[in-house]
């Protein structure tokens, strides 16, 4: 895990002293509102519907036991009791004081943490794979390769005021689990004719009120030239993306207007200039940045556990439940991936109190070498568990309600806070998700539909992604009514696509009639074991139409 050099203690810490001096001029009247906003979307601060918002940076997704109990700790002190995780991996606090933010800040700092480019118009935190460095089907660890990225790209003087904010993912994997196909900048690692690892460069991706699949620019990028070719990419961006109109200013739409190949011309132009210059990896930093994600030092003796755990599968139905949904492979022998699911029935997704984060702090320690992961799906992630300790765990997060065998199924849905808690959010989303829930409560059922992903976001805005669900709910305003738009067929893994519309609107009260009927007619569709949104693809939307809208 990257520990903080004396630089990264210097950055953070001094950025905590300077926003406490923000906030006191705030407070004295020294500064207007105006005046402060873009001062405090630096430091991570939105302005919500009834509080204010602090956005807590979580890069690449990775926790330290330490850095999880600060996050509880605040959340307790400074909060109502609990954090949100968010889909690009990071914390929200939903009800911070605005006196009490520079102590939060300075406490993050105590633990390598900060709030910084969680907002604004900058390049934000580097998501990716929350399996990295332990998935098997992983080419190399992109975790130095996002950590550099963070290192270039904080408080980078060309990019601090982009025409829109931008988001860069990284994936290692053969199966992608960190969307890079709709971000600004995706990257996949990928092997060269000769052998060599270098990156795919894929730009233009994004959902929101435009919604677009990338485009890939560069097939193979040697690791040497990560920072220079990204920089050349922003800095086509930063010339001649729109700033007049800041529904057409994300990158998405300049790659749209000038076509991919003219974009990929201008970037190819801008990188010749500096490709060979100062940005340049050597063999060395990256070497140096490897050695913070080295393996951990797995015991081979683990294995011996296996017998134990198949003892305990056949005799225990629930845990053989939760260790079939809530497990996966892990490339060392003797030790499986574990999913702590933010899903439970009755709590917003996403949603930890502090004593279930200090809980997972003293489990992480106990069982996966202090450390776990945020992941894309709003779940938290142990990923160094060894075998014969499965059952022991699943019986500790059980009582903690973390263990709802739920991980890919239709209740393991993505959501945004919608209106509940945002201001820019039309219509209600965790009412919705708890409608559902309690329509969907029997596993049996659950386990039997397989892999169904709902996505859900209360505005055009898709922070719930929406448009690569399976199925996809947005919420609108209607006439001072929350009604809910439904698209089907979207993905954001290798299979890529974007969802469709299903048709009008539907009253809240209908959301979880139409997700019914939409899973009746695969069911009676579905041919063998074949998954949900194949059987969308091949028998197309008019069934599904037919049934939703038979009685609307």
């Amino acid at each position: 895990m990257y520990a903080y050099d004396e630089y990264d203690k210097q950055i953070v810490t001094e950025r905590a002293g300077q926003f406490k001096d923000q906030v006191r001029r705030r407070v004295d009247g020294k500064l207007s509102e105006e005046q402060f906003v873009p001062l405090r979307l630096m430091n991570g601060l939105y302005k919500q519907r009834h509080a204010y918002m602090l956005r807590v940076a979580v890069p690449y997704g990775l926790l330290s036991s330490e850095q999880l109990r600060k996050l509880a700790h605040i959340a307790r002190e400074y909060d109502r009791g609990y954090g949100h995780f968010t889909t690009r991996q990071n914390i929200q606090y939903n009800w911070p004081e605005l006196g009490d933010v520079p102590k939060i800040l300075e406490e993050l700092a105590e633990v390598e943490m900060h709030a910084i480019q969680t907002s604004g118009n900058c390049v934000r935190n580097v998501t990716t794979d929350h399996l990295a460095g332990v998935a098997p089907d992983e080419l190399e660890d992109p975790r130095p390769y996002c950590e550099l990225l963070r290192q270039w790209s904080t408080f980078h003087p060309e990019f601090t005021y982009l025409p829109r904010k931008f988001k860069i993912a990284f994936t290692g994997a053969k199966n992608d689990r960190a969307a890079v196909i709709v971000h600004d900048i995706g990257v996949r690692l990928v092997e060269g004719d000769g052998g060599e690892v270098g990156f795919e460069i894929i730009v233009g991706g994004g959902l929101g009120r435009t919604p677009v699949l990338g485009a890939t620019i560069r097939e193979f990028l040697p690791k040497k030239h990560l920072l220079s070719y990204t920089e050349a990419i922003l800095r086509v961006y930063n010339q001649f993306g729109d700033r007049d109109n800041k529904y057409k200013a994300r990158i998405k739409i300049l790659v749209k207007t000038l076509g991919v190949d003219e974009f990929s011309r201008r970037v190819e132009e801008e990188w010749s200039r500096i490709k060979n210059g100062a940005l340049t990896l050597t063999d060395e930093e990256i070497e140096r940045v490897k050695a913070h994600f080295t393996p951990h030092d797995y015991d081979e003796s683990a294995v011996e556990g296996q017998k134990a755990l198949e003892q305990k599968l056949e005799n225990n139905l629930q845990f053989r439940a939760w260790h079939n949904c809530n497990t996966d492979d892990h490339r060392a022998d003797g030790y499986r991936v574990v999913y702590l699911s933010l899903k439970t029935p009755d709590v917003p997704p996403g949603d930890a109190t502090a004593d279930q984060m200090d809980a997972i702090a003293d489990l992480s320690d106990r069982y996966s070498f202090g450390e776990l992961r945020v992941s894309h799906e709003q779940n938290l992630v142990f990923t160094d568990v060894e075998v014969g300790d499965l059952y022991e765990l699943w019986q500790a997060l059980d009582e903690l309600e973390l263990a709802t065998p739920n991980i890919g199924k239709l209740t393991d849905m993505i959501c945004c806070p919608g209106l509940d808690y945002c201001a820019l959010a039309n219509a209600a989303s965790i009412p919705i998700a708890h409608q559902i829930n309690e329509r969907f409560d029997e596993l049996e059922e659950l386990y039997d539909l397989g892999d169904l992903k709902i996505k859900m976001s209360g505005c055009i805005n898709a922070c719930g992604h929406h448009h690569v669900g399976h199925i996809g709910i947005l919420g609108i305003d209607k006439r001072g009514e929350d009604w809910y738009q439904i698209m089907l067929g979207g993905s954001a893994e290798n299979d890529a696509s974007l969802g469709r519309w299903l048709g009008p609107a539907i009253a809240k009260t209908d959301v979880a009639d139409a997700v019914e009927d939409i899973v009746e007619v695969y069911l009676e569709n579905r041919q063998g074991g074949e998954p949900f949104l194949q059987t969308v693809r091949r028998v197309g939307f008019d069934p599904f139409k037919e049934r939703v809208y038979a009685d609307h």
